[in-house]
């Protein structure tokens, strides 16, 4: 008889190839995300990217920018956090709602708002380049988020990116992690182990949220159809299949935002 968890293994390998083969998409997050980062090629004018993160520079990967610097946007006298945008002239009306609709969703629980650009120096360029991607909080004037046409724009990869920009990171980097998820390297693709480098974050006194939009799934990166990352101490709980931002996400912006 063959090990139950290579059973599983081979059944979620195949599984994924049958899924691929007849058109039925993984909607997680981190799915979508590799599938539209897979094997692109970038241009000499976007930043370096590492999964869906873009740093300034190969020297700046390493750590998390809001450590070194202010990298949180500011907030204004009536008490909001207005973060400007543009969006290039490249999507679709359908692409376009959807885009809009992932910018407003954060207005009915949080402090943020995003607005219309109007000539002030910061703000996010939202547009469609090689992949999704985003820097990690405020870098100054015009900052790029990616959500690229083919594979992107979906409300929880928009959330995704956004939370990115307003200073998160995934949520299986905390520095935490460790006490609530184990991380199977043996089983990620070699070029893809950063994605499980942990961060000193800070985590804004809340739980580790297996439901947040940040979280990967439980098979991101597997090189062999197994597990990469599995609950602690539950390892059947279900986890990164978010399709929207959790009541964690929402509750973690919320204090390091002070709304």
């Amino acid at each position: 008889m063959f090990p139950l968890k290579l059973i599983i293994g081979v059944f979620a390998l195949i599984s994924s190839t049958w899924a691929e083969e007849v058109g039925i998409e993984d909607t997680s997050v981190s799915g979508r995300l590799y599938r539209a980062n897979r094997n692109v090629v970038r241009g000499p004018e976007e930043p370096l990217v590492v999964d869906d993160i873009a740093y300034a520079s190969e020297a700046a990967k390493n750590a998390d920018p809001c450590t070194s610097y202010g990298c949180m946007w500011p907030k204004y006298s009536d008490g909001y956090v207005y973060v400007p945008y543009v969006i290039a002239n490249q999507y679709s009306s359908r692409e376009l709602s959807v885009i809009e609709r992932g910018l407003q969703s954060f207005s009915s629980s949080t402090c943020i708002r995003f607005v219309p650009w109007n000539n002030q120096r910061d703000y996010i360029y939202i547009q469609s380049l090689n992949g999704c991607y985003s820097y990690v909080g405020r870098t100054g004037n015009g900052q790029t988020v990616s959500l690229s046409r083919s594979g992107c724009i979906y409300h929880n990869t928009v959330q995704h990116e956004l939370l990115h920009a307003l200073g998160f990171n995934h949520e299986q980097t905390r520095s935490d992690r460790d006490s609530y998820i184990r991380v199977l390297l043996q089983n990620v693709e070699y070029s893809m182990q950063h994605n499980f480098n942990k961060i000193n974050t800070l985590n804004q006194n809340t739980p580790y949220d297996y439901n947040s939009v940040m979280q990967y799934h439980r098979y991101a990166f597997s090189k062999n159809g197994l597990p990469t990352m599995e609950p602690i101490p539950n390892p059947n709980v279900s986890f990164g299949e978010a399709s929207q931002m959790s009541s964690n996400d929402i509750l973690r912006l919320n204090r390091l935002y002070r709304c």
